[in-house]
């Protein structure tokens, strides 16, 4: 007996604890599912038919419906109003719901269409990439605002009162936040004087934001209409030179950031549009500042390189010193960096403030080898170019100013860019190279190390020239040019010759190749007017063969009318 009566306990005591597991189990599965709660706004009462909960698109657009007609006591009940008293609930509930329906209104633009349409707000995804795919969720967040520097989420939540289908709240948290983030996006004062009549809604705006948006936008127009006669004036009381010429390009960069800076004021402080104009208005200031700031800083950098320019007699050539030249490269190397860096900043900036990344990203990360191979085709050679200017700014393997090989053609290199190179050839044309074809093929940079530059001059002179005579007068003219140097180094050799003539070269050492090359024609047209006037006989002359007879031997050659006795006839 005592054994049968342990086994029972046995078994009842293993039913007891399978039964409270799948109790704790269920508990714990309802808790990721929904927030569970003894009651929900009970100084509020029953909520009307009018408020649709069950899912958060209907609960964001039930709401939006409701302030819309000014019912601000049904539409408390969206509210989550626990840490107030139940006398609280019914003396703040409709005001708190008008407070947020400004915030929605002018904060954040806020779409009812995006949220989820599911009770349980699981996320679909038919591609199946996302990672939260099919889960519930128990609150979500609708829009993140920023107030005296700190930043507020509005979170919907999932609640549920004992055995009652659960509905979708804002949040207690968020709704704390309410005074806070109205001080920040209610009705500014400008607001307080607009007739009733005119607030009422037309489209995405208010009547009245379509009568004032223009009357802003002219105002705005005609203050940087007024600092562009402003600054254009300055530049008449500035010395001339560099520092007009950078007030007068930036003319327009300063009012666009002077008028996108007095906007961005005027919106934070003076009037309060909706949230569709506000955002709108916002990326396009935020857009417009960087531009202009990056443009500005463009401009100073050409100025920069303006001057440079000018110091170096207008004209860039090897000539000049090297740390000229290599810095001209490094600022045209900064020109590019602040535009990359411009452009880069200005695109992530404007991207995060309409949300791309969020909607986008999955989709963007689901198809980027897709994306890949279309930008590795289409792009690759103006990425294969951008990176080869990086490249040549940093290895200083050519530079602003260097004399180039290209194909034969003496060049001076006058600009490097993003993805092509500017030259200058020696008859004034200017030439555009893509940057790779001085990463992926060789060229000589006659000014890499030194200017100097040995030149050739060769002669044909006949075999009874006296090439003593020649070097002295090489030598004399030589050293009387200024463009050569280093006169140890002259030097006039007989280098080949035929059975009518020799081969003359001379060699002489110049101060870059462009004067090398003067300085050689220089010394040949003195020396050529020396064998002209002095021995005109150390040229070289073509021989016509009259008799087979040798001279060398005395022997006379036969005259054609000779009559054999020494005597023509």
């Amino acid at each position: 007996m005592k054994k049968i009566g342990s086994w029972r306990l046995w078994l009842v005591a293993a039913v007891a604890f399978t039964f409270c597991s799948l109790c704790v189990a269920q508990t714990q599965g309802d808790e990721t599912r929904w927030f569970s709660v003894e009651s929900l706004n009970a100084g509020l009462g029953e909520a009307p038919e009018t408020v649709k909960r069950i899912t958060p698109r209907e609960t964001i657009r039930s709401f939006l419906e409701l302030t819309e007609n000014k019912d601000f006591a049904a539409a408390a009940h969206v509210l989550n109003l626990s840490e107030l008293t139940p006398a609280e609930q019914r003396e703040r509930g409709g005001q708190l719901a008008r407070q947020l329906s400004e915030i929605l209104k002018r904060g954040e633009w806020l779409n009812a269409s995006s949220l989820s349409g599911r009770q349980d707000a699981a996320i679909e995804d038919p591609s199946g990439q996302h990672p939260q795919v099919g889960e519930p969720r128990r609150n979500l967040k609708l829009a993140s605002l920023t107030a005296k520097g700190e930043t507020y989420d509005i979170r919907l939540g999932r609640y549920r009162v004992g055995g009652q289908e659960p509905v979708w709240l804002i949040m207690s948290d968020s709704v704390s936040f309410i005074p806070v983030l109205y001080e920040e996006y209610g009705p500014s004062l400008l607001e307080k004087y607009i007739p009733e009549r005119f607030k009422g809604s037309f489209g995405m705006l208010k009547i009245w934001e379509w009568l004032a948006i223009p009357i802003f936008l002219l105002v705005i127009g005609l203050m940087g209409w007024g600092i562009y006669w402003l600054v254009g004036w300055t530049t008449h009381w500035l010395p001339s030179g560099a520092p007009s010429i950078f007030v007068g390009r930036i003319r327009g960069p300063v009012v666009l950031v002077v008028m996108s800076l007095v906007t961005q004021a005027v919106l934070g402080y003076a009037v309060s549009f909706s949230a569709v104009a506000t955002t709108s208005f916002r990326v396009l200031l935020i857009a417009i500042l960087a531009w202009g700031a990056g443009t500005i800083a463009l401009r100073l950098v050409d100025t920069l390189m303006l001057r440079l320019t000018r110091r170096l007699l207008g004209q860039i050539d090897d000539t000049k010193p090297q740390d000229e030249r290599r810095l001209l490269t490094t600022l045209y190397a900064a020109r590019r960096l602040i535009i990359l860096v411009t452009v880069t900043a200005v695109s992530i900036y404007v991207l995060s403030q309409i949300q791309l990344f969020e909607t986008l990203g999955i989709s963007l990360l689901a198809s980027a080898s897709v994306l890949t191979v279309l930008v590795g085709i289409a792009g690759q050679a103006v990425l294969g170019n951008i990176l080869s200017s990086f490249q040549l700014s940093l290895a200083k393997s050519i530079r602003i100013g260097d004399l180039v090989m290209f194909e034969g053609q003496w060049c001076y290199v006058e600009g490097i860019f993003y993805t092509f190179i500017r030259l200058r050839a020696w008859n004034e044309r200017r030439l555009i190279v893509p940057v790779t074809y001085f990463v992926s093929r060789p060229f000589e940079n006659l000014s890499i190390k030194s200017t100097k530059e040995y030149r050739s001059l060769e002669m044909t002179l006949h075999l009874s020239a006296d090439i003593q005579c020649l070097r002295g007068k090489f030598l004399e003219y030589a050293k009387e040019e200024d463009n050569v140097i280093e006169h140890h180094k002259l030097s006039c050799y007989v280098t080949g010759q035929t059975e009518r003539a020799q081969m003359v070269v001379c060699y002489l050492m110049t101060s870059d190749p462009f004067a090398g090359w003067v300085a050689e024609m220089n010394v040949r047209e003195r020396l050529m007017v020396f064998i002209r006037d002095n021995h005109p006989e150390w040229w070289p002359r073509e021989v016509t063969v009259i008799s087979e007879h040798d001279i060398a031997r005395g022997e006379r050659p036969k005259h054609p009318l000779d009559n054999g006795a020494g005597e023509p006839q």
